[in-house]
């Protein structure tokens, strides 16, 4: 089954930057960054989005993956 994954794992690791870090740079709280990092998200905030691939400078489609369940 094909799934929605945000990579936001490898683009941090990427960027040498930690989740607490981007949560300040964002201005977005560290557990709704936390849950993006998890996985735990259901439905998507545009806005958190936009402001994730604007301080990490990427585009949506680094940020979005779809991925078979159990890939990582």
């Amino acid at each position: 089954m094909k799934t929605i994954r945000i990579a936001l794992d490898r683009l941090l690791e990427q960027k040498a930057m930690t989740r607490y870090e981007l949560a300040k740079r964002t201005g977005i709280q560290y557990h709704i960054v936390d849950n993006y990092y998890k996985n735990k998200v259901v439905r998507y905030d545009s806005y958190i989005l936009l402001r994730i691939c604007t301080v990490l400078d990427c585009g949506i489609e680094e940020l979005i993956e779809i991925s078979d369940e159990g890939e990582k």
